[in-house]
């Protein structure tokens, strides 16, 4: 018999093994990452978000460049709450993401006067702010499933003043965690 001829069954053998070990390494591997990649896209769109800070207009409490995890469950259960602080699409390009703060409701009348900003007529504590609220005076009535959001830093900033109310299905969430730059990492307030 022809010692070539002996080579050839164990070589084919040991191609067909290292195929098969190929392709059981591809299938394992496949099914470890494809569902790590199906949760987390699951999260991203259901549960939280991460997001940065562009422009000042929540300063001195949130500045640009911070990075902040995004909460998108809990206003499925419950309506937004006046002083959260929260992500939404920009209502003049829903492209966009804005940070704003929640200082009005659906129903209430929200009127800017005298450096403040009165919510059916009381003046809002807002203990958040270092400022005043400058402009001429105005009032809106915000409406069914609305919200009335406006920046901390009221000088710099493009909020319900100049947009309106804005409905609550273009809430992202509320934005509930600072994890970056790390000597500023805590809860958003």
């Amino acid at each position: 018999m022809n010692e070539d001829s002996c080579q050839l069954p164990v070589a084919a053998a040991r191609k067909g093994r290292q195929s098969r070990g190929v392709w059981y390494v591809l299938r394992d591997l496949a099914g470890t990452i494809l569902p790590a990649i199906v949760i987390a896209l699951l999260i991203h769109l259901f549960l939280v978000q991460a997001t940065r800070v562009f422009g000042q207009s929540m300063e001195p409490n949130i500045h640009e460049n911070q990075r902040l995890v995004v909460e998108k469950l809990s206003y499925r259960f419950h309506g937004p709450q006046r002083g959260d602080v929260v992500v939404l699409h920009d209502p003049t390009d829903p492209d966009e993401l804005l940070i704003k703060r929640i200082v009005g409701l659906p129903g209430e009348r929200i009127t800017v006067a005298n450096g403040r900003v009165y919510v059916d007529g009381a003046p809002l504590p807002e203990p958040y702010l270092d400022q005043a609220t400058d402009g001429s005076t105005c009032s809106w009535v915000v409406p069914p499933l609305n919200v009335f959001v406006m920046g901390d830093n009221r000088g710099a900033s493009r909020d319900s003043r100049s947009f309106g109310p804005v409905p609550m299905d273009m809430l992202l969430g509320q934005a509930v965690f600072r994890y970056w730059p790390p000597d500023q990492i805590g809860f958003v307030r």
